[in-house]
């Protein structure tokens, strides 16, 4: 999620920061009571409910932190790479300005001659990287791989039982390309019933499809192994924070700053076959390349198969209430 957009970030305003310090003068003596925090909001934030040109509400998805089966050492079992960031990758930030590159570009590689367009997905699974020892571990397959990229951070369990993290470390550059979006419309499927669940399941089913489908998508996700995070945790957002389930959200970094909180009030599928009326107040700890919008969000579910079934079924209204530091 926390690749940085090519669009200008917003700072983190001043006022934002001393209503931090505020709030943590007030909890500095242990949990403060409900009506204290109550009072703490109304006194140093405004409210204001943001809805999109001609729209009543804002937009949801969801997004989950996978956990999948790995090693450290490749086999027969798990023959996927999972690659470091290469050395020669350059991400692009909103102040560079690269002449002669295409401007949709947010990576590089660096070269003798200058900066070149980094090689796509298909050429990085045909071998582009072969023999410069980026690997960090190996998967079962493409489309476990494809889904750790898609969230951006994740989980591994080895064969001895112990788990690693994985974090987001870079993305070669190209834009992406939503597999369920182009699958939807080749095979007239309905967009809202195209979730995570039918996509891995369709890519699952036939390998050949998968790594050409697959491949449509240019860009490719880079991690690193963190192992001193605790297993219990969560992922680390764009924050540079751990994310809460169902109280971390990401949103487009050109509109709103890190930390800012937002009232959300919405009905949300539970992952169990009915809904959740979910109205409380979420952070602004995560970003992401598909998350454009002033009221367009993407809310962490968790982590592990259920938090992915829940996530996947996450396409929904949502009234969208920021809470402005005053």
């Amino acid at each position: 999620m926390a690749d940085p957009p090519l669009r200008q970030a917003v700072p983190v305003p001043a006022i934002l920061s001393a209503a931090c310090e505020r709030a943590k003068a007030l909890a500095v003596n242990g949990p403060v009571a409900r009506d204290e925090a109550r009072s703490f909001f109304e006194q140093n934030f405004s409210f204001w409910r943001i809805r999109p040109v001609g729209a009543d509400a804002g937009f949801t998805t969801g997004y989950f932190e996978p956990e999948f089966e790995g090693s450290l050492t490749r086999s027969e079992a798990f023959p996927t790479p999972l690659y470091g960031r290469p050395p020669d990758l350059v991400t692009r930030f909103p102040e560079d300005d690269w002449p002669g590159l295409d401007k949709t570009l947010s990576a590089a590689r660096r070269t003798a001659k200058g900066l070149e367009p980094f090689v796509d997905r298909a050429a990085i699974e045909t071998g582009a990287l072969d023999g410069q020892g980026l690997e960090i571990l190996w998967l079962r397959d493409p489309v476990d791989r494809f889904v750790l990229q898609v969230q951006g951070s994740g989980r591994v369990r080895l064969p001895d039982g112990s788990v690693t993290r994985l974090v987001y470390a870079g993305r070669n550059g190209h834009p992406y390309t939503s597999l369920g979006r182009v699958l939807s419309q080749r095979e007239g499927i309905p967009p809202e019933q195209m979730t995570m669940d039918r996509l891995v399941a369709r890519l699952k089913a036939d390998p050949a499809f998968a790594r050409d489908l697959i491949r449509l998508n240019r860009s490719f996700v880079f991690f690193a192994r963190r192992d001193d995070l605790p297993a219990g945790s969560g992922p680390i957002g764009g924050a540079g924070l751990p994310l809460t389930p169902l109280r971390s959200i990401a949103v487009d970094r050109t509109v709103w700053p890190y930390g800012l909180p937002v009232w959300i009030d919405a009905r949300l599928p539970d992952g169990a076959g009915g809904a959740e009326h979910l109205a409380r107040l979420m952070l602004v700890q995560d970003t992401g390349s598909a998350i454009l919008g002033a009221a367009r969000m993407d809310l962490f579910v968790g982590s592990g198969a259920e938090a992915g079934h829940r996530a996947g079924l996450i396409r929904h209204p949502v009234a969208f209430t920021v809470l402005w530091p005053r």
